[in-house]
C-alpha cells in the first residue's frame, strides 16, 4: 500500500541546539518499514489528528504551459518548520509528519521532454495523471484513518485528488475555498495544475467552490463561464481592494456554514504578492490576510484538510537561496494559522 509514499526523517533536517527543543525533535513521524494502514491507526490512538505530507513535484504547473521550481516547496518548508521551537504556545501536539509522495522518477521524464515537441504538452498531462494517482493512493488511508490532512508543495493539480480521496471516503460531496488569483476550472483537457476544480466536479467530487482574490483578467472566458454554470462563485481581487477583507471572509464564512459538507481549504501562493510561487505575483492579498483566511477557515469542523500550493524557491529575484528561506517561513506560518485555527473549534 502507498508504494510512492517516503518518510521523512526529521533530523535531516532539525539544527540541534543544547537546552532547547525544536518542533522537528517534538512531532510524531512515520518510520521506514512500517505498515502504512496499521501505524497510522495506532498513532490515531495515541493523539495524532493531523497528517502532513509533501509532493515535491512541478509537473501539473507545466502540464498547463507554466513554469516549474514547486518542487522546492516541500523541503524548503521542512528546513524552518522543523526547526521552530517546540513549545506549549504552539499547538503541535497532534502532529505527525507522515512523509512525501515520490515523484522523482516522473520529474526525471519531464527533463527528457522536448519543449519545442508537439507531443510534450499530452506527455506533460499523461506524466500529471500519474501524479494524482500516486497522491490518491496515500490520501485514501490518511481521509479513512479519520486524519485531517495538511499537502504541501507540488502544483495545484493536487486539488483534485485531495478532492476526489475526501468524496470517496467520507461518502459525501464536498466544499472548497481557494485563495488564487486562478479558477483552475479550465476545460478538461487532459490534467494540469489549472483544472483540478473543473475535474473534481464533473466527477461529483465538488459540491461547492468558492474563489478568494480571483483576477478576472486572468481567468480565461471560458474558465469563468464554466465556474458561473456550475453555479460557483468568487470574490474578485479588485473587489477585495474595495472592502475590508475581514468582511469578505465574512461572507464567505455564511457561505461556509450553509453548505454543512467536508471542506477543502485551498491556498495558492501566489495569492500572496511577492511570494516565490510558480507564478510570481505583485498584486494580490498580503501574508497577514491570507494567514487570517487560513485561521478563520480551520475553525470549522468541517474542515478536512488545507492545501499549500504552488510555493517555488526558484522563482524568488533574489536567487534559490532566498527563495527557500521566504517559502519556508511562510508555509510555516499558514501552517501554524491552520492549527491555531482548529483551536477554536467549538
Amino acid at each position: 500500500m502507498a508504494a510512492y509514499l517516503r518518510r521523512s526523517n526529521p533530523q535531516t533536517f532539525v539544527r540541534p541546539r543544547a537546552g532547547e527543543t525544536k518542533i522537528g525533535q517534538a512531532m510524531a513521524c512515520l518510520r521506514e518499514g512500517d505498515d502504512l494502514t496499521a501505524t497510522l491507526q495506532q498513532h490515531h490512538r495515541d493523539g495524532s489528528r493531523i497528517a502532513i505530507v509533501g509532493v515535491p513535484e512541478s509537473i501539473g504547473p507545466q502540464a498547463n504551459c507554466g513554469k516549474g521550481g514547486a518542487e522546492g516547496g516541500w523541503d524548503a518548508f521542512l528546513n524552518v518548520f522543523l526547526n521552530l521551537q517546540a513549545t506549549p504556545a504552539l499547538p503541535i501536539h497532534d502532529l505527525l509528519l507522515v512523509g512525501h509522495i515520490d515523484c522523482d522518477d516522473l520529474m526525471a521524464k519531464v527533463g527528457e521532454l522536448d519543449e519545442f515537441d508537439a507531443q510534450t504538452l499530452p506527455q506533460l498531462r499523461e506524466l500529471c495523471a500519474q501524479v494524482d494517482q500516486r497522491v490518491l493512493q496515500v490520501l485514501y488511508p490518511l481521509f479513512e484513518s479519520g486524519y485531517e490532512v495538511i499537502l504541501i508543495g507540488g502544483g495545484h493539480n493536487n486539488a483534485y485528488p485531495l478532492l476526489k480521496s475526501l468524496y470517496e471516503t467520507s461518502e459525501q460531496r464536498c466544499a472548497s475555498v481557494n485563495l488564487d488569483p486562478h479558477a483552475d476550472f479550465r476545460p478538461r483537457e487532459g490534467r494540469h495544475s489549472g483544472n483540478g476544480f473543473s475535474y473534481a466536479y464533473m466527477e461529483g467530487a465538488l459540491a461547492h467552490y468558492h474563489v478568494m482574490s480571483l483576477h478576472e483578467g486572468k481567468n480565461s472566458a471560458t474558465s469563468l463561464k464554466q465556474l458561473s454554470e456550475a453555479g460557483f462563485s468568487y470574490h474578485s481581487i479588485h473587489r477585495l481592494y474595495d472592502m475590508q477583507f475581514v468582511d469578505a471572509l465574512d461572507e464567505v464564512s455564511a457561505m461556509v456554514d450553509g453548505w454543512a459538507a467536508p471542506l477543502g481549504l485551498e491556498v495558492d501562493v501566489d495569492a500572496i504578492m511577492q511570494a516565490p510561487a510558480s507564478a510570481l505575483n505583485y498584486t494580490g492579498v498580503s501574508m497577514p490576510q491570507a494567514y487570517r483566511y487560513v485561521s478563520k477557515l480551520a475553525a470549522y469542523s468541517d474542515t478536512r484538510y488545507l492545501h499549500l500550493a504552488e510555493a517555488a524557491p526558484a522563482r524568488h529575484p533574489a536567487g534559490e537561496a532566498a527563495g527557500h528561506m521566504a517559502c519556508g517561513q511562510l508555509l510555516s506560518e499558514l501552517t501554524l494559522a491552520y492549527l491555531f485555527g482548529r483551536e477554536k473549534r467549538p
